[in-house]
């Protein structure tokens, strides 16, 4: 295109000049002189010739110009045709390709749905075979029975234990830590052996459910007891022992109340401050260990949870007062031995009391750990008479004195690297003696009758392995009194542990005593021979005789315990364990005249059970 340009320009350029020379040639004479020499016609023609010639030129030039743009057009055309058709097929591909991809989509759905359909199948057919081998489960053995509207869960074990002791207490598996003998006593000298099923439990919890709440009903009970004629001479003749028996309404709104028989609001639990989570330690002695602190008795309890991390909980629960110490007038009266038509035991001690315990707890779970802080009150009373003394035994004067008891607890349990579990009991306070597992004395009388609550101190530590058949555990605790004392007028010690007690006997061995039980009827008194027959007692035998001069108080009563538990069953059929429990317990005095007297005692238990499912 610039070749023809420039031959275009150039042929204009040369006409342009041929005109102005034959413009200038032919116009009019001037004044001028002519010129020299005029111009021919030959040289006119030729330079019209090349004219012509450059206009041929040209005008072929123009010809080959619009040759070469028709053909740029058509080629325009050409290409303008083969991009709509590129444009039309690029958009059939789009769309065959969408086609394809939908299509692709749709096949995978169907897929998608047609696995779905085989799943639910395969789940539905599993699910029936699961529905009814859970109705045929349980039709043939259920874990709880349904009984117009409310559902009943029966539970509890048979239980097959032993116990070997190297100082004799004539004792089950039930251990009365506070008497373990001194040297002195005859019991010291020999071990005895006891076998029995008597701790085997029953027990069953009935649920109900409203709109609004759950009631619950619960009880439980094992042959941990005898009557005055009970004895394992032919039959093992013991009577059944109620453990617990409570009734409970639980409100969706975080609100409990509990009202019977149960636990002591004192006793460390797992789970907030619910029933049937207690901690005890899991021996085979179901006096448990020493520094364990509990109870069973009636309470009733309001609890509240929070968030499911804080519960509070207050309980009013039965009070008792336990006496001890030596050297107490009889010019003070703690209660009577029980009524046999008021169905309470003619051999045992009931004080009367004045009002119930009161129990507060807050319960707190974090996210690691359980941990509880309580405190519990105690109102003490007896009725004292002044003038009640050898030399003017007079009624007169007479009046009721309170003191006041009480104490204040934690408690603190966690699990460590998976399968171990630590835990912590602490409770501390005055006259609060019987809480604790070795049942020491809650208070002791002056010689002006008054009560004096005594200091009393309880501490356990448990640590626990866990896996999924064996479980090991390990107690060590102990309780500790404290002394207190006066003198009365003739100068000799009157309290517990006073340093004035003779203890000068406690290691010497006397003879046995006679063999008699005199016990309160509701018409007098009544001797019972143990055994004997046609009324007549025996005198030796069966009674070991007690100890002269030997008035050492109990300052500390330390146990260690180690055991475990293996299961060689565990399923829907039940549980079914061995497990054998070794226990040591010291008990150290308050010294006095003669000396410091202390008592050990070395325990060996094994226990074979079966739980019901």
């Amino acid at each position: 295109m610039n070749t023809i340009k420039k031959v275009f320009f150039t042929a204009l350029a040369l006409a342009l000049f041929a005109a102005c020379a034959w413009a200038q040639s032919n116009a009019a004479p001037t004044s001028k002189k002519p010129r020299a020499a005029a111009v021919t016609a030959a040289e006119v023609q030729a330079l019209k010739d090349a004219i012509a010639s450059q206009q041929a030129a040209l005008a072929a030039q123009q010809q080959q110009i619009q040759a070469l743009r028709d053909e740029l057009h058509q080629r325009d055309q050409v290409a303008q045709q083969a991009q709509t058709v590129a444009t039309n097929a690029a958009a059939k591909a789009d769309a065959a390709q969408a086609q394809a991809t939908q299509q692709q989509q749709d096949v995978a759905a169907v897929r998608t749905d047609v696995a779905d359909l085989k799943q639910n199948a395969t789940n539905a057919a599993l699910s029936l075979q699961e529905t009814q081998k859970n109705i045929k489960d349980a039709l043939e053995s259920p874990l709880a029975i349904h009984y117009k509207g409310i559902t009943l869960t029966p539970g509890g074990f048979l239980a097959a234990e032993t116990v070997w002791r190297q100082h004799g207490l004539g004792s089950d598996v039930s251990t009365p830590l506070s008497s373990i003998p001194f040297d002195g006593a005859a019991q010291s000298h020999v071990s005895d052996f006891f076998a029995s099923g008597r701790a085997s439990r029953i027990s069953l919890l009935t649920q109900g459910k409203l709109s609004s709440a759950q009631l619950n009903g619960y009880y439980e009970a094992d042959f941990l007891s005898s009557g005055i004629t009970s004895n394992s001479n032919s039959t093992n003749s013991y009577t059944l022992r109620t453990r617990q028996a409570f009734a409970q309404a639980a409100l969706q709104n975080g609100w409990t109340f509990t009202g019977g028989q149960q636990w002591s609001l004192v006793t460390e639990t797992k789970k907030g401050v619910d029933n049937r989570t207690e901690a005890p330690p899991t021996t085979i002695d179901t006096s448990y260990n020493a520094g364990f602190s509990f109870a069973r008795q009636f309470g009733f309890r309001v609890s509240k949870a929070i968030d499911n991390k804080l519960w509070l909980a207050f309980a009013v629960e039965n009070a008792q007062t336990t006496l001890g110490g030596h050297g107490a007038g009889a010019n003070f009266l703690l209660g009577q031995q029980g009524t046999s038509g008021g169905a309470y035991n003619p051999t045992a001690n009931y004080s009367y009391n004045p009002s119930p315990d009161f129990i507060f707890k807050a319960a707190f779970e974090p996210g690691w750990g359980h941990y509880e802080l309580f405190g519990l009150v105690s109102d003490i009373r007896d009725r004292v008479y002044p003038f009640g003394t050898a030399t003017k035994p007079s009624a007169e004067g007479a009046f009721n004195n309170s003191e006041l008891g009480g104490g204040i607890g934690v408690n603190a349990r966690g699990t460590l690297a998976k399968h171990f579990d630590i835990g912590v009991h602490f409770l501390g306070g005055n006259g609060i003696g019987r809480y604790g597992a070795a049942g020491l004395a809650d208070t002791f009388a002056r010689p002006d009758g008054v009560l004096v609550p005594l200091r009393n101190y309880q501490a356990l530590g448990t640590l626990e392995y866990h896996s999924a058949k064996l479980d090991v555990y390990s107690n060590v605790g102990g309780e500790y009194e404290s002394r207190d004392w006066v003198l009365n007028s003739s100068g000799k010690g009157v309290g517990y542990g006073s340093p004035l007690f003779n203890n000068s006997g406690c290691y010497t061995e006397t003879l046995p005593a006679a063999t008699s039980t005199t016990v309160t009827t509701p018409t007098g008194t009544a001797t019972i021979p143990v055994p004997g027959s046609a009324g007549t007692p025996l005198t030796g035998g069966y009674n070991p005789g007690g100890l002269s001069n030997c008035n050492g108080d109990t300052r500390n009563l330390i146990e260690g315990t180690l055991g475990f538990w293996y299961r060689f069953y565990s399923g829907p059929k039940g549980r079914l364990q061995w497990g054998p429990q070794y226990s040591y317990i010291v008990k150290n005095t308050w010294r006095g005249v003669g000396g410091t007297p202390s008592a050990t005692e070395n325990m060996l238990f094994t226990s074979f059970r079966y739980y019901l499912p």
